[in-house]
């Protein structure tokens, strides 16, 4: 098969860790044509089909410079997505306006024949924080809103609260404030810009201490281990981007339970691959443009996820 990475420059990628180079480790063992671009890299013109200039890539085994690439910018070469047989928006957020723009051109390419994973319709209608709302049976008392005054009021209910904004990642702007409400007003001010920027506000769960779980799901099955991400250093984040510490567990109960109830209805939508976050027992995240944690479960467990993931893709394409 020809496979399209949309993802960051290859040459950021962290081999040691990068759930990506694991997909293309992979695919690239199976025999299957490896192709990278940037978003972009993508483009549309009337009377053309959408086209991405690409590099043709091979990998070597060495950490450092581990790719060749036989087209070097700027002169890659023009590749009609319809043409290659899957496409993998693999780029990482924040989910800006031009990540938005990105999957309209992907969308483009789907209706001319291209496969997309995951599908671009469904990275739009499931932002990774908003997400969550669909299923309030598993999720923490959440807020979301613009409104200073229904924050001080969520707070006044529930002592302890988390507050985030909702285009962050990696832990980026996440607050505690504990029931003294100490520095509440500010940090009101800070994230939602005086009426400006709607906010995510969670009751703060002490489970935290042993890690915010992610739960893979492929295909709509979950992966049997989960990686808790545990806050260090007196942090409340546990996000790796933050400096937790990365803990492969066999999923919980209740992780399968959310797991199985959303994990066909997810695959369903288009989302081959869900990176679901729970802490304890409540769902706090949908991660959905490029879920993560692939390398780091399967050196401690044993459990290859990346063929758990070309299984996936290959039946999709099949099918």
């Amino acid at each position: 098969m020809k496979l399209l990475f949309v993802a960051d420059p290859l040459e950021s990628f962290k081999t040691y860790k990068d759930t990506t180079y694991a997909m293309m480790r992979e695919a690239a063992r199976r025999g299957h044509t490896l192709m990278a671009c940037r978003p972009e890299d993508i483009r549309w013109q009337r009377g053309e089909r959408v086209t991405a200039f690409v590099r043709d890539i091979t990998l070597t085994d060495d950490p450092q410079d581990w790719f060749v690439a036989a087209q070097q910018a700027p002169d890659e070469r023009p590749q009609v997505l319809a043409e290659v047989d899957a496409v993998l928006m693999r780029k990482d957020p924040p989910f800006d306006s031009e990540y938005f723009y990105a999957t309209h051109l992907l969308g483009q390419a789907e209706r001319e024949g291209a496969r997309v994973f995951n599908r671009p319709a469904a990275l739009r209608d499931h932002p990774e924080k908003l997400a969550i709302l669909e299923f309030p049976q598993f999720i923490a008392p959440t807020l979301v809103t613009r409104d200073a005054a229904d924050i001080r009021r969520f707070h006044a209910e529930h002592g302890d609260i988390i507050l985030k904004p909702l285009d962050g990642m990696g832990g980026m702007g996440i607050f505690r404030v504990g029931a003294d409400g100490l520095n509440l007003g500010a940090i009101i001010e800070t994230l939602n810009r005086e009426g400006a920027q709607t906010v995510m506000v969670q009751k703060y769960l002490p489970a935290i201490v042993h890690g915010d779980k992610r739960v893979l799901v492929i295909g709509g099955e979950p992966v049997p281990y989960s990686l808790a991400r545990i806050p260090q250093g007196g942090e409340v984040r546990g996000n790796l981007a933050a400096g937790g510490k990365g803990v492969a567990q066999p999923l919980s109960e209740r992780d399968l339970e959310i797991a199985r109830a959303l994990g066909p209805v997810l695959a369903a939508r288009g989302l081959l691959l869900v990176g679901l976050d729970i802490i304890g027992d409540c769902l706090t995240e949908i991660n959905v443009t490029s879920p993560t944690c692939f390398q780091e479960i399967a050196q401690q467990t044993g459990c290859d996820v990346a063929a758990r993931y070309l299984d996936a893709l290959e039946r999709a394409l099949a099918g």
